[in-house]
């Protein structure tokens, strides 16, 4: 097994994608140099050591980067454009429907950067989205938990996300 990890393609809408876009250009542009000018400041304060507004500033630097290279890793193998077919199949891109242990739950099967908050994500790397990724409603599947049980589920319903 590599020690690299592939980055998984995501299916994003054309929205979703121009939003992640801006924000990962605001952050490349005036993001960075607003943070350079704020080390800056705080380094010309003194001594490091003690210097809390300095350590801040680095924090958020580092933050700001990561984010950064997530968003360009993103976008870089996104999918951009319509949903996929209204066609019952399971993929990324689907907001899914599936009898759990009684109970309905009803999640996104992709990236959460598309999906608004009120709706859960679930990867389609995950082992329940592995389990049912290209599988259509009705079928009933079983997949392993990363504590080792294993669960069925059965697809109830599979349309495309209308973000």
């Amino acid at each position: 097994m590599s020690d690299i990890a592939t980055p998984a393609q995501s299916y994003l809408t054309q929205e979703a994608y121009d939003r992640l876009k801006a924000e990962l250009d605001q952050l490349s542009g005036e993001g960075r140099t607003e943070i350079a000018k704020r080390i800056e400041a705080a380094r010309e304060e003194g001594d490091l050591k003690e210097n809390g507004g300095y350590h801040a500033a680095k924090e958020e630097q580092g933050k700001m980067e990561a984010r950064i290279r997530q968003l360009t890793q993103l976008l870089e193998n996104a999918k951009v454009g319509h949903a996929p077919a209204d066609d019952g199949i399971v993929e990324p891109g689907m907001v899914v429907t599936v009898d759990m242990l009684g109970d309905d739950l009803t999640f996104l099967m992709g990236s959460r950067e598309i999906a608004d908050a009120d709706l859960e994500v679930y990867s389609e790397k995950s082992a329940m989205g592995a389990a049912i990724n290209g599988k259509k409603i009705g079928d009933t599947v079983s997949y392993e938990t990363p504590n080792g049980k294993t669960i069925e589920v059965t697809i109830k319903d599979a349309k495309p996300y209308a973000g």
